[in-house]
């Protein structure tokens, strides 16, 4: 039997297609004015002529960043935390939900360990006792301090534990009367099962790791260990010719500080943009698997 839409229906489809498009417009628009800024003249950007096409095209801007040291490394900076973030996370949540998806007959004091850990997110110890135990912990200065911090992202191990509940206990029982251990159940049962929501998962977590830039102003006392959001912040804030050696005044004189800035803006969100779209398959279904369930 064919469906058919009823009139209200095609009217809802329709309104609802011209919002999104309408959002999404709303938030590429941005995004292209920053592009075209840092691909035009200085001349044009400074006078405002530039909206959302170069004017009077160039690439200086472009080799003016790249030639940048300062950017180079905090690049290099975040690749490393993103890297080894992302590795600590996701063994943590994974080990963390594992457990906490179990009922209370199997593990008795589940609630208590679960309510122990939402209640991070609600209550925080604050910004100066964090300093401290990262200072007296000796993680200053160390790419350390802005990952263990954050070890155990609580909002993805809830997604997980989820996620968890909802595969079927039959599997599990299987592979326990076959004789593998709870350790091997998880790697070789539960972890290939949940790869929608551990790809959700990731991709929360890359994007925390890329553009956090509050705790590297915090954590960091030297500019040459900034990842690349703390970097881009001084940048965006102000610019200090004091610091700039003779090369790179020379390569200010043929681009604007409007114009650097919008390159490497647009250079620091690129990665991500390229990342997001394999990973967005396994989006809306890993939010809908691992959302809460009765």
């Amino acid at each position: 039997m064919s469906y058919q839409l009823t009139t209200g229906r095609k009217l809802f489809q329709a309104a609802n297609y011209t919002f999104l498009i309408g959002l999404s417009i709303l938030c590429i628009l941005p995004l292209l004015h920053v592009f075209a800024i840092s691909l035009s003249d200085k001349t044009a950007a400074a006078a405002g002529d530039v909206v959302l096409w170069p004017v009077d095209f160039t690439l200086q801007s472009y080799e003016y960043v790249l030639h940048k040291p300062e950017f180079s490394r905090s690049f290099f900076v975040t690749l490393e935390r993103v890297a080894l973030g992302t590795l600590v996370n996701m063994f943590l949540t994974i080990l963390l939900a594992y457990p906490l998806s179990k009922e209370v007959r199997t593990f008795k004091y589940r609630t208590v360990y679960a309510w122990f850990f939402v209640l991070t997110i609600l209550f925080s110890g604050g910004l100066i006792p964090s300093y401290i135990v990262v200072s007296k912990t000796h993680l200053m200065d160390t790419i350390w301090a802005l990952i263990i911090p954050g070890a155990v992202p609580v909002f993805n191990v809830i997604l997980l534990l989820n996620f968890f509940r909802g595969l079927p206990k039959e599997l599990e029982e299987a592979a326990f009367v076959d004789g593998a251990r709870a350790w091997t159940v998880l790697w070789r049962v539960f972890v290939p099962l949940s790869m929608p929501a551990l790809a959700t998962i990731v991709l929360f977590t890359i994007v925390h790791h890329w553009n956090s830039w509050f705790d590297g102003l915090i954590f960091m006392h030297r500019p040459e260990n900034y990842p690349l959001q703390s970097y881009l912040h001084t940048v965006v804030i102000k610019i200090d010719l004091a610091m700039q050696s003779a090369k790179d005044l020379d390569s200010l004189a043929q681009v604007s500080d409007r114009t650097s800035k919008a390159a490497q803006i647009f250079m620091g969100a690129l990665p991500i943009l390229l990342i997001y779209p394999f990973l967005q398959r396994f989006f809306v279904k890993g939010i809908v698997l691992g959302s809460v369930k009765e």
